[in-house]
């Protein structure tokens, strides 16, 4: 099945379905992806032998085909969202699946005692979710960042200076801040600035952590810390992978995923 659109909260949603099983799979995708990135996840999921699983793939708002929220969404507005999305499909359950940002809404789906579906296990794959700790010299690096943020963008200065401000502008930040949109750099703002290791003992679900080795967005230290947190969540580790693991070293992954999903 090709791409459909659903309207959710004034949004256009660009989503597919893919699969025909009773059991339902969900990815919930990284920053900033387009959900046909996972491509390669929804065919190792189907090619199960006599695969349960009907996969579904969504762009959250502000990623890929789907719509930029109209205000500065956090990660709670995402999973309103998301929650709001699982009601319109009419999922009563299913297994869900969190490649980064995505594992930050499902670490807050635990926070919640009103889900109107089940979810059956997790996967989190390089998630998002806990907060970096920062080394002397990166806290040197941002007191000097807001200081001269401060005096270059004083009306006076600015007005001197305004085009060499705005590309000096342009260039601070993470890749995914300078090539988000102004709206969704408020959002990304907000969402990797909230800490949620708190919430990871609420997770009571089976859990499987899927990591490369070599992941610099959220280091394997990440994992480590959320195989202790999550009551009985096991590790499996990709070596030579880095955030983007599930593509890096598909065959792995999938054999991985699958191997899990057939034990379930």
């Amino acid at each position: 099945m090709g791409n459909m659109e659903i309207r959710i909260d004034d949004l256009n949603i660009n989503y597919k379905i893919t699969g025909e099983g009773e059991k339902t799979f969900v990815i919930l995708q990284g920053w900033g992806t387009d959900c046909n990135i996972y491509d390669s996840v929804t065919k190792a999921v189907l090619g199960l032998e006599g695969s349960p699983y009907k996969v579904v793939q969504f762009d959250m708002p502000g990623f890929g085909g789907s719509d930029e929220p109209k205000e500065p969404w956090d990660v709670d507005a995402y999973t309103d969202f998301f929650v709001a999305f699982m009601k319109a499909i009419n999922v009563k359950n299913a297994v869900l699946y969190g490649h980064s940002f995505g594992g930050r809404v499902i670490i807050k789906l635990f926070g919640r005692d009103d889900l109107p579906f089940e979810i059956e296990r997790i996967i989190m794959n390089d998630a998002a979710g806990i907060m970096p700790k920062r080394s002397p010299k990166q806290l040197r690096k941002i007191r000097r960042y807001k200081v001269l943020k401060t005096i270059l963008l004083s009306k006076p200065i600015h007005a001197l200076f305004p085009d060499m401000i705005d590309f000096w502008k342009g260039q601070q930040g993470s890749a995914d801040y300078r090539a988000a949109s102004p709206m969704m750099k408020q959002v990304l703002v907000k969402a990797v600035n909230e800490d949620l290791t708190e919430g990871l003992s609420k997770i009571n679900k089976d859990t499987l952590l899927i990591w490369g080795d070599k992941d610099t967005a959220t280091p394997i230290g990440d994992a480590h810390i959320m195989e202790e947190k999550i009551p009985g969540a096991g590790l499996a580790i990709i070596e030579g992978a880095g955030h983007y693991s599930f593509v890096e070293n598909a065959p792995l992954f999938n054999s991985i995923l699958t191997t899990y999903l057939k034990n379930c």
